[in-house]
Protein backbone atom coordinates (compact mmCIF):
# COMPACT_ATOMS: atom_id res chain seq x y z
CA UNK A 1 0.00 0.00 0.00
CA UNK A 2 3.01 2.28 0.73
CA UNK A 3 3.46 2.74 -3.51
CA UNK A 4 -0.62 4.08 -3.59
CA UNK A 5 -0.45 7.68 -1.80
CA UNK A 6 -4.09 7.99 -2.59
CA UNK A 7 -4.74 5.39 0.37
CA UNK A 8 -2.45 7.49 2.71
CA UNK A 9 -3.70 11.00 1.84
CA UNK A 10 -6.47 11.19 -0.60
CA UNK A 11 -5.92 15.13 0.14
CA UNK A 12 -2.54 14.71 -1.97
CA UNK A 13 -2.99 17.08 -4.69
CA UNK A 14 0.71 17.07 -6.37
CA UNK A 15 3.66 14.02 -6.07
CA UNK A 16 6.86 13.57 -7.00
CA UNK A 17 8.57 10.23 -8.18
CA UNK A 18 10.48 7.94 -9.83
CA UNK A 19 9.83 5.99 -13.29
CA UNK A 20 9.78 2.41 -12.79
CA UNK A 21 9.12 1.56 -16.89
CA UNK A 22 7.15 3.35 -19.82
CA UNK A 23 6.61 1.66 -22.87
CA UNK A 24 3.18 0.48 -25.45
CA UNK A 25 0.71 -2.07 -24.97
CA UNK A 26 -1.06 -4.19 -27.21
CA UNK A 27 -2.46 -1.43 -28.85
CA UNK A 28 0.45 0.89 -29.20
CA UNK A 29 -0.19 3.30 -26.24
CA UNK A 30 1.72 4.85 -23.92
CA UNK A 31 1.69 4.06 -20.13
CA UNK A 32 4.42 4.24 -17.74
CA UNK A 33 4.52 2.55 -14.29
CA UNK A 34 5.60 4.56 -11.20
CA UNK A 35 7.24 3.86 -7.71
CA UNK A 36 4.73 5.95 -6.01
CA UNK A 37 1.20 7.33 -7.45
CA UNK A 38 -1.36 9.82 -6.12
CA UNK A 39 -3.45 8.73 -9.08
CA UNK A 40 -6.63 6.18 -8.27
CA UNK A 41 -7.24 4.02 -11.51
CA UNK A 42 -10.99 2.77 -12.21
CA UNK A 43 -11.91 0.65 -9.41
CA UNK A 44 -14.90 -0.28 -7.23
CA UNK A 45 -17.84 1.89 -9.33
CA UNK A 46 -15.66 4.73 -8.67
CA UNK A 47 -13.87 6.70 -12.28
CA UNK A 48 -10.49 7.12 -12.50
CA UNK A 49 -8.64 10.41 -11.68
CA UNK A 50 -7.09 12.59 -14.74
CA UNK A 51 -4.01 14.88 -14.06
CA UNK A 52 0.02 15.39 -15.34
CA UNK A 53 3.01 13.84 -15.52
CA UNK A 54 5.60 16.19 -16.03
CA UNK A 55 2.59 18.48 -18.10
CA UNK A 56 1.55 15.53 -20.18
CA UNK A 57 -1.75 15.00 -19.97
CA UNK A 58 -2.91 11.63 -18.24
CA UNK A 59 -6.12 9.97 -20.22
CA UNK A 60 -6.46 6.83 -18.16
CA UNK A 61 -5.39 4.94 -14.77
CA UNK A 62 -5.70 1.69 -14.78
CA UNK A 63 -5.09 -1.15 -12.34
CA UNK A 64 -3.75 -4.43 -13.74
CA UNK A 65 -3.30 -7.42 -11.16
CA UNK A 66 -1.50 -4.73 -9.35
CA UNK A 67 0.37 -2.83 -11.54
CA UNK A 68 -0.43 0.61 -12.11
CA UNK A 69 -0.72 2.07 -15.68
CA UNK A 70 -0.60 6.00 -16.24
CA UNK A 71 -1.70 6.49 -19.68
CA UNK A 72 -0.23 9.57 -21.55
CA UNK A 73 -1.36 11.45 -24.71
CA UNK A 74 2.29 11.35 -25.47
CA UNK A 75 5.97 9.33 -23.96
CA UNK A 76 7.83 10.94 -21.51
CA UNK A 77 10.91 12.27 -23.02
CA UNK A 78 13.54 11.17 -20.49
CA UNK A 79 12.28 8.15 -18.22
CA UNK A 80 15.56 8.84 -16.09
CA UNK A 81 14.47 11.52 -14.45
CA UNK A 82 12.32 12.68 -11.66
CA UNK A 83 8.35 13.75 -12.56
CA UNK A 84 5.82 15.59 -10.66
CA UNK A 85 2.27 14.43 -11.02
CA UNK A 86 -0.51 16.58 -10.74
CA UNK A 87 -3.96 15.30 -9.44
CA UNK A 88 -7.39 16.87 -11.33
CA UNK A 89 -8.42 17.76 -7.78
CA UNK A 90 -11.69 19.05 -8.83
CA UNK A 91 -12.47 15.78 -10.33
CA UNK A 92 -10.93 13.79 -7.48
CA UNK A 93 -13.05 15.84 -4.74
CA UNK A 94 -16.26 15.32 -6.50
CA UNK A 95 -16.25 11.93 -6.97
CA UNK A 96 -14.82 11.40 -2.88
CA UNK A 97 -18.27 13.64 -2.59
CA UNK A 98 -20.35 11.47 -4.69
CA UNK A 99 -18.67 7.94 -3.31
CA UNK A 100 -19.19 8.97 0.28
CA UNK A 101 -22.40 10.57 -0.51
CA UNK A 102 -23.61 7.18 -2.30
CA UNK A 103 -22.32 4.92 1.23
CA UNK A 104 -24.43 7.37 3.51
CA UNK A 105 -27.45 7.42 1.55
CA UNK A 106 -27.13 3.43 0.93
CA UNK A 107 -26.81 2.96 4.92
CA UNK A 108 -30.05 5.29 5.30
CA UNK A 109 -32.31 2.80 2.97
CA UNK A 110 -31.01 0.12 4.82
CA UNK A 111 -31.09 1.23 8.49
CA UNK A 112 -34.69 2.52 7.81
CA UNK A 113 -36.29 -0.20 5.54
CA UNK A 114 -33.78 -2.66 5.41
CA UNK A 115 -33.54 -2.00 1.19
CA UNK A 116 -29.92 -3.57 0.39
CA UNK A 117 -27.99 -1.17 -2.74
CA UNK A 118 -26.96 -4.42 -4.59
CA UNK A 119 -25.20 -2.12 -7.33
CA UNK A 120 -23.24 1.60 -7.82
CA UNK A 121 -22.61 3.77 -10.98
CA UNK A 122 -20.98 6.83 -10.61
CA UNK A 123 -21.46 8.61 -13.73
CA UNK A 124 -20.14 12.34 -14.78
CA UNK A 125 -23.69 14.03 -14.04
CA UNK A 126 -24.99 11.71 -11.82
CA UNK A 127 -25.08 8.79 -9.63
CA UNK A 128 -27.21 5.75 -8.94
CA UNK A 129 -27.63 2.89 -6.73
CA UNK A 130 -30.03 -0.23 -7.68
CA UNK A 131 -32.12 -1.04 -4.10
CA UNK A 132 -33.49 -4.17 -3.75
CA UNK A 133 -36.93 -3.86 -3.60
CA UNK A 134 -39.47 -3.80 -6.51
CA UNK A 135 -40.78 -0.57 -5.03
CA UNK A 136 -40.32 2.78 -3.61
CA UNK A 137 -42.41 5.98 -2.88
CA UNK A 138 -41.59 8.90 -2.63
CA UNK A 139 -42.32 9.24 1.17
CA UNK A 140 -39.89 5.72 2.01
CA UNK A 141 -37.37 8.22 -0.82
CA UNK A 142 -37.49 11.56 1.62
CA UNK A 143 -37.13 9.88 4.60
CA UNK A 144 -33.84 7.70 3.61
CA UNK A 145 -32.81 11.87 1.58
CA UNK A 146 -33.74 13.23 4.83
CA UNK A 147 -31.59 10.30 7.30
CA UNK A 148 -29.14 10.64 4.96
CA UNK A 149 -28.56 15.03 5.14
CA UNK A 150 -29.20 14.44 8.70
CA UNK A 151 -25.47 12.12 8.88
CA UNK A 152 -23.62 14.92 6.78
CA UNK A 153 -25.38 17.62 8.74
CA UNK A 154 -23.68 16.07 12.45
CA UNK A 155 -20.19 15.82 10.51
CA UNK A 156 -19.47 12.57 11.50
CA UNK A 157 -15.91 11.58 11.00
CA UNK A 158 -14.74 9.04 8.24
CA UNK A 159 -12.49 6.41 9.04
CA UNK A 160 -10.54 3.88 6.79
CA UNK A 161 -8.68 0.37 8.56
CA UNK A 162 -6.91 -2.28 7.21
CA UNK A 163 -8.17 -5.07 8.73
CA UNK A 164 -7.72 -9.46 8.36
CA UNK A 165 -10.52 -11.33 7.23
CA UNK A 166 -11.33 -12.31 10.74
CA UNK A 167 -10.92 -8.85 12.24
CA UNK A 168 -13.46 -8.04 9.52
CA UNK A 169 -15.91 -10.29 10.84
CA UNK A 170 -16.06 -8.32 14.22
CA UNK A 171 -17.86 -5.42 12.18
CA UNK A 172 -21.46 -5.06 11.51
CA UNK A 173 -20.69 -5.13 7.09
CA UNK A 174 -23.53 -3.31 5.09
CA UNK A 175 -22.26 -5.59 2.25
CA UNK A 176 -20.34 -8.91 2.06
CA UNK A 177 -16.61 -8.55 1.11
CA UNK A 178 -15.71 -8.93 -2.15
CA UNK A 179 -11.47 -9.59 -1.04
CA UNK A 180 -10.35 -11.92 1.59
CA UNK A 181 -7.07 -10.04 1.78
CA UNK A 182 -6.03 -6.85 1.84
CA UNK A 183 -9.04 -5.83 2.87
CA UNK A 184 -10.42 -1.65 3.59
CA UNK A 185 -13.00 -0.62 5.38
CA UNK A 186 -14.78 2.86 5.45
CA UNK A 187 -16.38 3.82 8.34
CA UNK A 188 -19.00 6.27 9.59
CA UNK A 189 -19.13 5.07 13.02
CA UNK A 190 -22.45 3.89 14.54
CA UNK A 191 -23.95 3.94 11.46
CA UNK A 192 -22.02 2.56 8.15
CA UNK A 193 -19.55 -0.06 8.19
CA UNK A 194 -18.00 -0.95 4.06
CA UNK A 195 -15.84 -2.55 2.54
CA UNK A 196 -14.32 0.02 0.27
CA UNK A 197 -11.38 0.65 -1.84
CA UNK A 198 -12.31 4.38 -3.31
CA UNK A 199 -11.42 7.92 -2.19
CA UNK A 200 -13.08 9.56 0.62
CA UNK A 201 -13.24 12.70 2.26
CA UNK A 202 -12.24 12.77 6.23
CA UNK A 203 -15.44 13.47 7.58
CA UNK A 204 -19.35 13.55 6.47
CA UNK A 205 -20.00 17.22 6.60
CA UNK A 206 -18.05 17.58 3.31
CA UNK A 207 -20.23 15.50 1.11
CA UNK A 208 -22.43 18.66 1.74
CA UNK A 209 -25.48 17.35 0.76
CA UNK A 210 -27.76 15.03 -1.18
CA UNK A 211 -30.71 15.07 -2.89
CA UNK A 212 -32.81 12.19 -4.79
CA UNK A 213 -33.56 13.37 -8.25
CA UNK A 214 -36.06 10.75 -9.86
CA UNK A 215 -36.08 6.49 -9.54
CA UNK A 216 -37.35 4.01 -11.98
CA UNK A 217 -37.84 0.13 -11.74
CA UNK A 218 -34.94 -1.90 -13.35
CA UNK A 219 -36.32 -5.75 -13.22
CA UNK A 220 -36.88 -6.58 -10.06
CA UNK A 221 -34.91 -3.86 -8.56
CA UNK A 222 -35.55 0.34 -8.23
CA UNK A 223 -32.88 1.78 -9.29
CA UNK A 224 -32.41 5.42 -7.49
CA UNK A 225 -30.82 8.59 -9.56
CA UNK A 226 -29.16 11.63 -6.98
CA UNK A 227 -26.36 13.88 -6.49
CA UNK A 228 -24.61 14.97 -4.02
CA UNK A 229 -22.29 18.03 -3.09
CA UNK A 230 -20.95 20.41 -6.05
CA UNK A 231 -23.41 18.42 -8.07
CA UNK A 232 -26.46 19.37 -5.93
CA UNK A 233 -26.01 23.20 -6.83
CA UNK A 234 -25.29 22.19 -10.25
CA UNK A 235 -28.17 20.47 -10.33
CA UNK A 236 -30.08 23.24 -8.54
CA UNK A 237 -28.56 26.08 -11.59
CA UNK A 238 -29.55 23.51 -14.28
CA UNK A 239 -33.53 23.54 -12.77
CA UNK A 240 -33.37 27.19 -11.82
CA UNK A 241 -32.45 28.49 -15.09
CA UNK A 242 -34.88 26.30 -17.27
CA UNK A 243 -37.65 27.09 -14.73
CA UNK A 244 -37.25 30.75 -14.90
CA UNK A 245 -37.06 29.98 -18.68
CA UNK A 246 -40.69 28.34 -18.95
CA UNK A 247 -42.19 30.76 -16.57
CA UNK A 248 -41.16 33.85 -19.12
CA UNK A 249 -42.39 31.89 -21.91
CA UNK A 250 -45.98 30.83 -19.94
CA UNK A 251 -46.11 34.43 -18.52
CA UNK A 252 -46.46 32.77 -14.93
CA UNK A 253 -44.67 32.55 -11.87
CA UNK A 254 -42.32 29.74 -11.13
CA UNK A 255 -44.86 28.84 -8.49
CA UNK A 256 -47.77 28.87 -11.12
CA UNK A 257 -45.80 27.32 -13.71
CA UNK A 258 -47.51 23.70 -13.69
CA UNK A 259 -51.12 24.61 -13.46
CA UNK A 260 -49.90 27.38 -16.55
CA UNK A 261 -48.18 24.56 -18.41
CA UNK A 262 -51.53 22.10 -18.24
CA UNK A 263 -53.95 25.06 -19.33
CA UNK A 264 -51.81 25.53 -22.61
CA UNK A 265 -51.68 21.60 -22.91
CA UNK A 266 -55.44 21.05 -22.77
CA UNK A 267 -55.98 24.78 -24.96
CA UNK A 268 -53.66 22.95 -27.31
CA UNK A 269 -55.54 19.68 -27.19
CA UNK A 270 -58.93 21.35 -28.11
CA UNK A 271 -57.01 23.15 -31.22
CA UNK A 272 -56.01 19.72 -32.35
CA UNK A 273 -59.29 18.23 -32.21
CA UNK A 274 -60.63 21.31 -34.16
CA UNK A 275 -58.07 21.08 -36.74
CA UNK A 276 -58.63 17.61 -36.97
CA UNK A 277 -62.01 17.51 -37.29
CA UNK A 278 -61.69 20.45 -40.08
CA UNK A 279 -59.26 18.37 -41.62
CA UNK A 280 -62.05 15.63 -41.71
CA UNK A 281 -64.40 18.21 -43.34
CA UNK A 282 -61.83 19.45 -46.05
CA UNK A 283 -61.09 15.52 -47.14
CA UNK A 284 -65.28 14.39 -47.39
CA UNK A 285 -65.05 17.68 -49.94
CA UNK A 286 -62.13 16.42 -52.09
CA UNK A 287 -63.76 13.05 -51.99
CA UNK A 288 -67.15 14.16 -53.07
CA UNK A 289 -65.11 16.16 -55.76
CA UNK A 290 -62.64 13.32 -56.92
CA UNK A 291 -66.59 11.35 -57.18
CA UNK A 292 -67.26 13.44 -60.48
CA UNK A 293 -63.39 12.54 -61.92
CA UNK A 294 -63.83 8.80 -62.70
CA UNK A 295 -62.78 7.14 -65.78
CA UNK A 296 -63.49 3.55 -66.88
CA UNK A 297 -60.56 1.02 -67.41
CA UNK A 298 -61.31 -2.14 -68.76
CA UNK A 299 -64.77 -1.97 -67.50
CA UNK A 300 -63.95 -0.62 -64.12
CA UNK A 301 -65.00 2.77 -62.83
CA UNK A 302 -61.52 4.10 -61.37
CA UNK A 303 -60.48 7.49 -59.53
CA UNK A 304 -56.91 8.19 -60.06
CA UNK A 305 -55.15 11.48 -58.19
CA UNK A 306 -51.56 12.45 -57.43
CA UNK A 307 -50.73 14.40 -54.17
CA UNK A 308 -47.52 16.10 -52.97
CA UNK A 309 -46.84 15.99 -49.17
CA UNK A 310 -49.93 14.36 -48.22
CA UNK A 311 -49.82 12.31 -45.00
CA UNK A 312 -50.16 8.75 -45.89
CA UNK A 313 -53.49 8.75 -43.14
CA UNK A 314 -54.96 10.97 -45.29
CA UNK A 315 -55.27 9.08 -48.74
CA UNK A 316 -56.19 5.97 -46.36
CA UNK A 317 -59.58 8.50 -45.29
CA UNK A 318 -60.25 9.95 -48.67
CA UNK A 319 -60.20 6.35 -50.40
CA UNK A 320 -62.33 4.70 -47.70
CA UNK A 321 -65.01 7.69 -48.35
CA UNK A 322 -65.18 7.46 -52.01
CA UNK A 323 -65.07 3.69 -51.79
CA UNK A 324 -68.29 4.15 -49.61
CA UNK A 325 -70.23 6.41 -51.53
CA UNK A 326 -69.42 4.69 -54.67
CA UNK A 327 -69.83 0.84 -54.46
CA UNK A 328 -68.37 -0.10 -57.59
CA UNK A 329 -65.04 2.52 -58.06
CA UNK A 330 -61.81 1.80 -57.82
CA UNK A 331 -59.73 4.22 -56.16
CA UNK A 332 -55.87 5.16 -56.60
CA UNK A 333 -54.55 7.69 -54.73
CA UNK A 334 -50.41 8.53 -54.69
CA UNK A 335 -48.18 10.66 -52.81
CA UNK A 336 -44.59 11.64 -52.99
CA UNK A 337 -43.08 12.15 -49.32
CA UNK A 338 -39.92 13.37 -48.96
CA UNK A 339 -37.81 10.24 -50.60
CA UNK A 340 -40.67 7.88 -50.58
CA UNK A 341 -43.75 7.42 -53.78
CA UNK A 342 -46.52 5.86 -51.79
CA UNK A 343 -49.96 4.72 -53.07
CA UNK A 344 -53.39 3.94 -51.26
CA UNK A 345 -55.80 1.76 -52.95
CA UNK A 346 -59.43 1.14 -52.15
CA UNK A 347 -61.80 -0.71 -53.94
CA UNK A 348 -66.07 -0.61 -53.31
CA UNK A 349 -67.82 -3.46 -52.08
CA UNK A 350 -69.42 -4.03 -55.82
CA UNK A 351 -65.81 -3.98 -57.16
CA UNK A 352 -64.60 -7.41 -58.92
CA UNK A 353 -60.69 -6.29 -58.86
CA UNK A 354 -58.29 -8.15 -56.11
CA UNK A 355 -56.33 -5.72 -54.76
CA UNK A 356 -54.24 -7.85 -52.79
CA UNK A 357 -53.00 -9.72 -56.08
CA UNK A 358 -52.52 -5.64 -57.61
CA UNK A 359 -50.18 -4.92 -54.97
CA UNK A 360 -48.22 -7.88 -55.96
CA UNK A 361 -48.05 -6.20 -59.64
CA UNK A 362 -47.59 -2.88 -58.92
CA UNK A 363 -45.50 -2.37 -55.75
CA UNK A 364 -42.16 -4.00 -57.50
CA UNK A 365 -42.47 -1.50 -60.37
CA UNK A 366 -41.00 1.08 -57.75
CA UNK A 367 -39.11 -1.08 -55.76
CA UNK A 368 -41.39 -1.19 -52.67
CA UNK A 369 -43.66 -2.76 -50.52
CA UNK A 370 -47.05 -3.31 -49.55
CA UNK A 371 -50.10 -4.47 -47.59
CA UNK A 372 -53.51 -4.84 -47.36
CA UNK A 373 -56.88 -7.31 -48.38
CA UNK A 374 -58.68 -7.75 -51.34
CA UNK A 375 -60.59 -4.45 -50.99
CA UNK A 376 -57.68 -1.95 -49.68
CA UNK A 377 -54.10 -2.11 -49.83
CA UNK A 378 -51.51 0.33 -49.22
CA UNK A 379 -47.73 0.87 -49.72
CA UNK A 380 -44.50 2.73 -50.80
CA UNK A 381 -40.99 2.97 -52.53
CA UNK A 382 -38.42 4.51 -54.67
CA UNK A 383 -39.20 7.98 -56.59
CA UNK A 384 -37.30 6.58 -59.76
CA UNK A 385 -40.66 6.66 -61.54
CA UNK A 386 -43.25 10.18 -61.21
CA UNK A 387 -46.43 9.80 -59.74
CA UNK A 388 -48.02 9.97 -63.50
CA UNK A 389 -46.16 6.95 -64.44
CA UNK A 390 -46.99 4.98 -61.64
CA UNK A 391 -50.45 5.74 -62.22
CA UNK A 392 -50.69 4.78 -65.61
CA UNK A 393 -48.65 1.55 -64.63
CA UNK A 394 -51.31 0.54 -62.04
CA UNK A 395 -53.79 1.34 -64.54
CA UNK A 396 -52.30 -0.85 -67.30
CA UNK A 397 -52.12 -3.38 -64.41
CA UNK A 398 -55.61 -3.22 -63.48
CA UNK A 399 -56.36 -3.75 -67.20
CA UNK A 400 -54.74 -6.83 -67.30
CA UNK A 401 -56.29 -8.25 -64.44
Amino acid sequence: METKLYYQDPYLKSFKTEIVNQQQDEQGNWYVLLQQTAFYPTGGGQPLDTGTLNDIPVTAVEDREGEIRHYLEKPIPDISQPVIGQIDWDRRFDHMQQHAGQHILSAAFEELFHMKTVSFHLGTEVLTIDLDTSELTEDIALQAENLANQIILENRPIETKWVTEEEAKKYRLRKELSVTDQIRLVIIPDFDYNGCGGTHPSSTGQVGSIKILNWEKQRKKIRVQFVCGNRVLKQLHKKQKVLNELSQILNASEWQAVEAARRLLDKNKELEKSLGQAQELLIQQEAIQLLEETKSVAGNTVITKAFINRPLKELQNMARLIAEKNREVIVVLTAKNQHQLQMVCACGSEGKLDLKQLGKEVFPLINGKGGGNSSFIQGGGETYLSQEEFIDMVLEKIRQL
